[in-house]
């Protein structure tokens, strides 16, 4: 593979004066005026030293005041509308249209030098140009997915979803376009030409393989259509799902009298006559379900909670049932071995089950203890012996942690944790393991889709910036409230043939903008750097969540769960800005999919690791540091009985396996029994009554689709690497270069260029996992998930 050589920006030798304190600021907006006049000039130098301490204390401030970042982001003389993230043909709603259009055009260029490739040479470059084709589809469809999703103006939802439709139809069109596929399956059978590639190289050729064969390319023209209409009918019937999911009762009324237990004013809220009505699905139930002390009225809200409807059960089953037919057409015995061969670590469902198995065995011993608390307690309660019920679980795990909690104030650990110092603190992190700062970036009109965006250039310590980060961290009320990482456009080196094509585009094609350099139009005015002397687009990411906005007299305030859920998003974050690949089919998070959240996964015990958050955690009024006892408490109840969720989790995955396997087309299938009897296997309480049918509620069915259980694979991934690389965050090695450092070159800077299981066994120094395979899962498995602590 071509070594990831880290990118080298040019940069000013001139000796400067020390710039003192009072003039920095002004000395700041200077230095972004540049990149304002210019969007790549900023890109071509890195920011003087003394910049560097400006920088973390401004981050502070921009998070933690509005007014303070409206002060800051105000460019002083900049007044000409820039597009949106710099895009120049983003400037209006109708120019998604017009960058779709301009883009297709490309596409279509790309496909007929890959069509009319004859020569070695042209099919050595047949890789390339397909993943310059992917790009360019991606870099519409990725803006418009977010933009129709996240901006609050209609008429640019509207837009951007036009634009993404015309990208999608076309991308749809060449994924059954036989002569790319026959064209790249002779580039790959050439042994003059596959020799010279790079590894990375050979691993986006087996991506795009994959994916032609993923889309029926090489069935007959019958077949092909057949997979088209089962692809169709499989989203269609899948978001049926999704938005029909129901209760078959939808409510549950019982006596006030019987609710003893329950918050009275809940309950009051809802009573009338004396007769309390609960919504099965509805907040109230699951606090009746928790506090409740009848165990009649938890067993009836339990059951009412735990059966889907009819209509429900029926569309999940039709789902699996058409995924198996389209697996089945396509040569595959199951659902789960067409899924899981494409992009998966697991490759095939027999190794899953090795690893789901040895799982629930590593976590049997933690399930019965906890299990054995709930009994005795019970027995206390109640003075009888008897099992532990479903409907007993969450009552009887509530009063233990009641029963442990030290009384606190809500607000006790939010107030160390204002989402400045939180920024501050990842852009801390950051510097001691990866080289790599946060620098507060002024935007320039129509950058951003809200003016609370604020942008971030990702600065490196040898290679100057490397990524652009757009933080949209805080509440409105047209905002989606789930947490979210999107790229925007990925990594990928630009060829000098690709620079000139744009160019002389921006020269003569009325559609196209004008731009005043060939690096400027073969990024479209985003973003660029320089890698030992070619041109990279620039990683260029969108954090969106949903943090309360800051008082008038105190900022933001992060609860503990919003601090990990940061943290979570920030490590998806840095992969992407880490893993600067010369492919975008394999840059950033576009690995193996059950190894894209380990990164991410990884960032929560940082955001509980003393010395990390020593880094940065005060109090907003007073600056005095936080006492990590606060975080002890907190981990310890959050995580009390984290072996029963465990085991959860396991029949959860264990169920989308089957219903993902040759079992759907047998007669007679039945998912309710299949779950019932997974719940028989591997469940360490009484299964759910029989006749409920909770996998009717199971949505997750819907996108993951038999991978389901790569997040207990990433959650025991993240622990290993949590406990060999970091050393379990003893003696300070969470924060230790070397470290990072060690996790970067092994595992995040390869994105999906490198086989993920000779990454995992580089960073684990773990020959036992370099072949993957059945025996490497079960391993895994067999080191356990346990806490965070």
């Amino acid at each position: 593979m071509l070594k990831s050589i880290q990118s080298q920006l040019l940069r000013s030798t001139r000796r400067k004066r020390p710039i003192c304190s009072s003039c920095l600021s002004q000395a700041r907006r200077r230095w972004l005026s540049i990149d304002a006049q210019d969007p790549a000039s900023a890109f071509l130098h890195t920011p003087p030293k003394s910049y560097e301490r400006h920088d973390d204390l401004l981050l502070r401030d921009i998070f933690d005041s509005s007014a303070h970042w409206k002060q800051f982001s105000k460019p002083p003389y900049i007044t000409k509308p820039s597009g949106l993230f710099r895009n120049q043909y983003l400037k209006t709603p109708n120019g998604f249209l017009t960058f779709a259009q301009v883009s297709l055009k490309r596409a279509r260029a790309a496909v007929d030098k890959v069509l009319s490739a004859k020569t070695v040479e042209e099919y050595r470059g047949v890789v390339r140009q397909l993943d310059r084709l992917s790009d360019i589809l991606c870099r519409v469809l990725d803006m418009c997915d977010f933009v129709r999703v996240t901006h609050p103006d209609l008429l640019t939802q509207r837009s951007a979803d036009h634009a993404w439709d015309l990208v999608y139809q076309y991308m749809n069109e060449l994924n059954t376009m036989t002569g790319l596929y026959d064209q790249l399956v002779k580039a790959m059978s050439n042994p003059d030409v596959a020799s010279v590639w790079s590894e990375e190289e050979k691993a986006v050729a087996e991506v795009l393989r994959l994916d032609f064969t993923k889309s029926a390319v090489n069935l007959g023209q019958r077949h092909r259509e057949r997979f088209v209409w089962l692809s169709s009918q499989i989203s269609t019937v899948g978001s049926r799902f999704i938005q029909g999911m129901k209760p078959e009762y939808p409510e549950v009324t019982v006596p006030s009298s019987k609710l003893m237990g329950m918050d009275p004013v809940q309950v009051r809220s809802v009573t009338r006559f004396g007769q309390t009505s609960l919504e099965t699905l509805g907040s109230k139930a699951t606090l009746a379900l928790r506090t409740v002390k009848d165990p009649e009225v938890r067993r009836a809200l339990y059951h009412a909670s735990r059966t889907a409807s009819t209509r429900s059960v029926a569309m999940l089953e039709h789902m699996v049932k058409l995924r198996g037919e389209l697996a089945d057409l396509s040569g595959f015995e199951s659902y789960g071995h067409l899924a899981l061969r494409d992009r998966m670590m697991a490759k095939s469902p027999e190794a899953v089950d090795q690893f789901l198995r040895a799982l629930a065995h590593s976590n049997g011993h933690r399930a019965k203890t906890e299990l054995a608390e709930l009994r005795m307690l019970k027995e206390k309660e109640t003075g009888k012996s008897e099992e532990i019920y479903p409907w007993d679980k969450d009552y009887y795990q509530e009063a233990i942690r009641r029963s442990e909690t030290t009384p606190t104030r809500l607000d006790d650990l939010s107030c160390y944790f204002s989402v400045g110092v939180v920024m501050q603190g990842l852009s801390r992190l950051f510097t001691r393991l990866y080289g790599i700062r946060f620098v507060p970036t002024q935007t320039l009109p129509g950058e951003t889709w809200h003016p609370d965006v604020r942008r971030l250039d990702v600065v490196s310590d040898t290679d100057g910036v490397v990524a652009v980060l757009y933080c949209d961290l805080f509440y409105r009320p047209d905002k989606s409230p789930n947490p979210a990482h999107f790229t925007l456009r990925c990594s990928r080196e630009i060829s000098a043939e690709e620079m000139n094509e744009a160019w002389l585009e921006s020269q003569h094609d009325p559609n196209a903008q004008s731009f005043p350099t060939p690096e400027q139009a073969a990024n479209d005015g985003m973003m660029y750097s320089r890698r030992g002397g070619a041109v990279m687009q620039l990683p260029t990411i969108a954090l969106v969540c949903d943090f309360p906005q800051a008082a008038k007299d105190q900022p933001a305030l992060l609860n503990f769960y919003e601090l990990e859920t940061l943290f979570h998003e920030m490590g998806h974050a840095i992969h992407s800005i880490l893993a600067r690949t010369s492919f975008q089919n394999v840059s950033g998070t576009r690995c193996a999919t059950d190894l894209a959240e380990l990164p991410s996964t990884l960032m929560e015990y940082f955001a509980a690791d003393p010395d990390v958050l020593a880094l940065f955690a005060r109090h907003y009024q007073t600056n005095e540091p936080l006492p990590y006892k606060l975080v002890t408490r907190k981990l310890h109840q959050a995580r009390r009985f984290e072996g029963l969720d465990t085991e959860n989790q396991i029949i959860m995955a264990m169920l989308d396996q089957r219903l993902h396997s040759s079992e759907v087309n047998r007669p007679g299938f039945d998912s309710t029994r299949t779950f019932h009897r997974i719940q028989r296997e591997f469940s360490n309480m009484q299964p759910d009554p029989e006749d409920t049918r909770w996998q009717g509620f199971f949505g997750h069915l819907s996108g993951y689709g038999s991978t389901y259980y790569s997040y207990l694979f990433d959650r025991v991934l993240a622990q290993r690497v949590w406990d060999v690389v970091f050393s379990s965050g003893s003696r300070g090695l969470a924060l230790d270069r070397e470290n990072g450092e060690r996790l970067k070159e092994s595992l995040l800077k390869w994105g999906g260029g490198r086989d993920p299981w000779t990454c995992l066994s580089d960073v684990l120094r773990d020959e036992r996992l370099a072949d993957g395979g059945e025996n490497a899962m079960a391993l895994v498995g067999s080191w356990g998930a346990g806490s965070h602590q």
